[in-house]
């Protein structure tokens, strides 16, 4: 008896709810992704072998460049509008609404409270033009001395996020007393713990650290 064919039929897959997955997928990323501030200066960290991690979020970052000039910021767009205006009424600082939201998203500030003002009225191309000569945030090795602005930003800062953890970025080539200035500020308001950003490098053979590694390496 001969066997009947079937007509051979092609596949027809409906991709509809897979494009709206996708879609859904790409739309959640670009709202939720993080985008990493522009940095006003480029600084080489030394190396460590420390592996301790950042913090994700909530953090309060000093930068200090090769010259010993510091730089502030924080991450979190909230805080920073609710820090400049903390600040702004301190120091009566004269920052309209507009000048608020710039600060809001803007990048690191580096500059003194007298010209703030007229820095965040710039285009964000002549701020970093600014930020080439800018001289710093005022330091001094006591938070009582009217000198002592980074003194401000970070008691201001502190205030309006507790959860803030502090983080200094040295240049390997920036001259020790710079960061003890701003060390010297944490430990005036009672501030003993804080993270150095550095660079990762191998643990030296020999020593407990490399011995510990070495381990944990057999151990997997």
């Amino acid at each position: 008896m001969p066997k009947a064919k079937l007509p051979r039929k092609s596949t027809n897959i409906d991709m509809t709810a897979m494009c709206d997955v996708a879609f859904l997928l790409l739309t959640f990323f670009m709202l939720a992704t993080k985008f990493k501030p522009e940095e006003p200066v480029v600084v080489t960290t030394p190396s460590s072998i420390s592996e301790i991690p950042l913090p994700d979020n909530d953090i309060m970052l000093l930068t200090v460049d090769k010259k010993g000039r510091i730089f502030f910021s924080i991450d979190n767009k909230i805080k920073r509008k609710e820090l400049i205006e903390s600040v702004n009424d301190d120091r009566k600082l004269g920052l309209t609404e507009q000048d608020i939201n710039r600060f809001a998203i803007g990048p690191s500030i580096g500059i003194p409270f007298n010209r703030l003002k007229s820095f965040l009225s710039m285009p964000p191309d002549e701020q970093a033009e600014v930020n080439v000569t800018a001289p710093g945030v005022p330091v001094d090795t006591s938070v009582l001395s009217p000198d002592n602005e980074l003194a401000q930003w970070i008691k201001s800062a502190r205030y309006t996020n507790p959860k803030l953890r502090i983080c200094i970025k040295a240049d390997g080539e920036a001259a020790y007393p710079h960061v003890k200035k701003i060390i010297n500020t944490l430990e005036g308001y009672k501030i003993f713990k804080f993270n150095l950003i550095t660079n990762m490098k191998a643990a030296p053979p020999g020593t407990a650290a490399f011995e510990e590694r070495q381990k944990m390496a057999s151990a997997e």
